[in-house]
């Protein structure tokens, strides 16, 4: 079995030609025992496998790559497999969806404890990685695969390098930093391509037939990868599109859970699962107000679609301040804490409060409130606390 596995991985590797390596590479600690990726399909959890297995087969590591999502791995025992590889001396294991095999989450644990061998693989979502029973979550160094950010999006598409930004030196040195930015490029025209599709890193190979790829994997998500999660059952994953379409006529500050449950003809003690599943599935991004010591939240305060591309894709109509929020939201969440502010539109790590607009947002929502933010969309460069919206991609 091991040999067939090798043919096949020295197949992938004879076509595969990408070089362009995500912000990930910098954060993963590569000598952890056992590492996850996680992220939406289409993200490029498969390429940063394989740009992986390229470097360690460089450095003469025995490594194999495994997609479990292989049709003659159906009914192979893993472990049996890991120890064949180990016989042939196997040093490093890739396993790229390992939520298509059963139980997974047992088998890796087992591995762990057992075998002395270092696997990083890929999941679709991290809950059934965090939630395990196995109690897996306490082996794995656990990381977060957003889609292109908008600094790599320009990256791949000027061929240059930009770096990225702490948020608060983003925040002090915002005036220098969009004038060395934009100083050789169309800021806003780039934006605004990259609102409606540079997400996700297929854009690059397939433009003319982006949207319906977007659909296809939006479909895949909700088909095939939360049901292998054991997230929902296959007969109703109907009920699960037809609500990201009301999601989608429905405005993020009037979000009316009694109507979306109608809409969508869900029951109302359901939605709120459903609506946690589709944000597993990154198809969704939450966010709850803040509140104070231990008080609970039982259901986020807004509802939008996890990034400005699933916008474009799915929906009939997109509001332009939805579209900037969604960005915003989905820039800053992956290393900060965000909630909806009572004034203001966000509050960022519990000090920044920022407000979202058009190039001539005024400052009276959060007049005289310290550490206060206007963030204008169609302006190239700031002046004072007001931030241009497309600085923000420049986070990761």
């Amino acid at each position: 079995m091991i040999s067939k596995l090798r043919l096949i991985q020295d197949r992938i590797l004879k076509s595969f030609s990408i070089k362009y390596k995500r912000y990930i590479f910098e954060d993963i600690d590569f000598n952890d025992k056992m590492i996850a990726i996680f992220g939406a399909r289409g993200v490029g959890k498969t390429t940063l496998l394989l740009q992986y297995l390229i470097s360690l087969k460089q450095t003469g590591k025995n490594a194999l790559y495994i997609s479990l999502d292989y049709p003659f791995l159906s009914g192979v025992d893993l472990l049996e497999l890991v120890e064949e590889f180990i016989d042939e001396g196997g040093e490093y294991l890739l396993l790229d969806e390992v939520h298509r095999y059963h139980d997974f989450s047992s088998y890796l644990k087992t591995i762990y404890d057992i075998y002395d061998i270092n696997i990083i693989y890929t999941s679709s979502s991290a809950t059934s990685l965090l939630n395990a029973k196995s109690d897996l979550s306490r082996r794995v160094s656990l990381y977060k695969l957003n889609g292109f950010s908008f600094r790599e999006f320009l990256e791949l598409k000027y061929d240059v390098t930009l770096k990225s930004l702490t948020l608060e030196k983003l925040i002090d040195t915002h005036i220098q930093q969009a004038q060395n930015i934009s100083k050789n490029i169309d800021i806003l025209s780039d934006f605004k391509e990259y609102l409606k599709t540079g997400y996700y890193p297929f854009y690059f190979d397939k433009r003319s037939s982006y949207f319906q790829n977007l659909v296809n994997t939006i479909n895949l998500t909700i088909d095939i990868d939360l049901p292998s999660l054991g997230l929902i059952e296959q007969k109703y994953t109907y009920k699960l599109k037809k609500l990201l379409e009301v999601i989608c006529e429905s405005k993020p500050f009037e979000v009316n859970y009694t109507k979306i449950a109608q809409m969508s003809e869900i029951s109302r003690v359901k939605l709120y699962d459903y609506i946690t599943y589709l944000s597993d599935g990154e198809l969704l991004l939450l966010i709850d107000s803040y509140q104070k010591g231990l008080k609970k939240i039982n259901k986020p305060t807004k509802i939008y679609l996890n990034n400005p591309n699933l916008i474009e894709a799915y929906c009939q109509e997109s509001q332009i301040g939805t579209i900037r929020e969604t960005f915003f939201a989905n820039q800053i969440s992956l290393k900060h804490k965000i909630n909806i502010s009572d004034k203001g539109d966000f509050l960022v790590d519990e000090k920044y409060i920022f407000e979202i607009g058009g190039k001539n947002k005024s400052f009276s929502q959060i007049k005289d409130i310290k550490h206060s933010f206007v963030v204008a969309d169609d302006i190239e460069v700031g002046f004072g606390a007001k931030i241009p919206l497309w600085l923000f991609g420049f986070l990761y």
